[in-house]
């Protein structure tokens, strides 16, 4: 079978699609599937081997410029080539700046009217892309943001056309109102244009059926899986203190704040002695006030001693990271299609602590690995790791159960499996069945 998956870089950023794009397109490859993952935007950034291809379409920089400048959206391509390398696009992703999706909302609605927006040079380097490759069996397009390449893919090449679900609802409810609107029903009017559209939960699928109106027979699930290589649970020295652990992105949405407040709550009511609180993950700039103002809560606390901020982790880091900790929790107020790191934290034993919404719960459930609390109530937090604390022979049963949980069903394999039964097994869709 020959397949294409499109990956979105994320710039300078370790990003949890990415990782799982290149993750399900290296293991395809291994087993022999004429497999090619093309980035788009941005090169991609991935803590595994990255076998994405090195050539970049929809460059970030043309994309931007000819949302800008109008003479540069009728230039022939050639004039592009130097915005449009890899090295060039790598260099200016490399320094940090902004996506807030409120300042985007006019480049997304372009986006989203793919031929007919001001990125049209862009969609029409990408078919001829296409003209020089051999035919595909399926293009995957990596979320709904993109949805405008599936018609002109379809027309252009005759495969089948599959598009992931994997968190798109974040970045369109922080757009201001005009312009979710417009995106929304944009989408809307293309999922005639995709054959099937691929969750990475069983909420998530649900949830976006409702949210893009999409009809169920055009929903799968594939649901995440990571590489295991390197991960292996370890005993925790017994001498060391109590370690609390969040690895995530940094930002509101993820709620690093949650969790230290649940840390004063042990500290200072729940009778936890001297312990650790330890974070880890990518920052974007715009959101370094608000890690110092969590570092401030704690400083008045008298707590600040006891925390640490480990930035951006590679591979063998974040093993170690997560191999530290006692428990894990991300307390994300973002009702999550995904949570990658709490299969992560699991498949090295530790247990989570996660809200009880999104994906978590199917996942916990699933895995067995941890303990789920009211979502945003830092004091149920503080409850459910503080049983873990007392109970250390509950949490060590948690974590093992976790280890065994994410290697039967949430392994890059159990993934790939799923997605060739997906990409293999379904009949293209007729534009009246939407």
């Amino acid at each position: 079978m020959r397949i294409l998956h499109i990956t979105a870089g994320a710039g300078g950023m370790y990003c949890g699609s990415c990782v799982r794009d290149n993750a399900l397109a290296a293991e395809l490859m291994a087993r022999g599937h004429d497999t090619a993952l093309l980035p788009i935007y941005t090169p991609t950034l991935t803590d595994e081997a990255n076998v994405s291809s090195e050539e970049v379409l929809f460059g970030g920089i043309s994309v931007y410029l000819q949302q800008h400048v109008p003479l540069l959206r009728k230039t022939p391509a050639l004039f592009d080539r130097i915005w449009d390398s890899s090295a060039v696009i790598k260099a200016f992703a490399g320094r940090g700046v902004a996506v807030d999706p409120r300042v985007l909302g006019e480049l997304t609605v372009s986006t989203l009217k793919g031929e007919a927006g001001f990125q049209a040079k862009e969609v029409g380097k990408l078919l001829r892309w296409f003209a020089k490759e051999p035919p595909f069996d399926a293009v995957v397009l990596p979320n709904a943001l993109l949805i405008s390449l599936a018609g002109p893919i379809q027309r252009q090449t005759g495969a089948r056309i599959f598009c992931t679900l994997q968190g798109e609802d974040l970045f369109l409810e922080g757009l201001p109102t005009p312009y979710r609107d417009e995106c929304m029903a944009l989408i809307r009017a293309q999922v005639k244009d995709v054959d099937t559209f691929v969750a990475v939960s069983d909420y998530y699928a649900g949830f976006m059926a409702d949210y893009f109106a999409i009809p169920r027979a055009k929903l799968a699930v594939v649901p995440l899986g990571i590489n295991l290589d390197g991960h292996e649970p370890a005993q925790a020295p017994a001498d060391r203190p109590f370690t609390i652990g969040y690895f995530a992105r940094v930002a509101p949405e993820k709620s690093l704040d949650i969790l230290a407040e649940a840390y004063r709550v042990l500290r200072q009511e729940k009778g936890l002695p001297p312990s650790r609180l330890e974070a880890a993950g990518y920052m974007a700039p715009e959101q370094r006030p608000y890690l110092a103002q969590i570092e401030g809560r704690l400083r008045e606390w008298g707590l600040l001693g006891e925390f640490r901020y480990h930035g951006t982790l590679d591979r063998a880091e974040k093993i170690r990271f997560l191999r530290s900790l006692d428990v894990l929790s991300v307390p994300s107020r973002y009702v999550e299609p995904k949570g990658l790191y709490l299969l992560e934290a699991l498949a090295n034993g530790i247990p989570v602590v996660q809200p009880r919404h999104g994906s978590f719960p199917e996942m916990i459930g699933k895995t067995g690995g941890g303990l789920l609390f009211e979502p945003g109530n830092p004091h149920a937090l503080a409850d459910a790791i503080l049983s873990l604390w007392k109970d250390r022979n509950r949490a060590r049963e948690l974590g093992a159960r976790g280890a065994r949980g994410v290697r039967e069903h949430y392994s890059v394999a159990r993934m790939a499996d799923r997605a060739l039964e997906v990409y293999s097994g379904l009949p293209r869709a007729v534009a009246a069945a939407s």
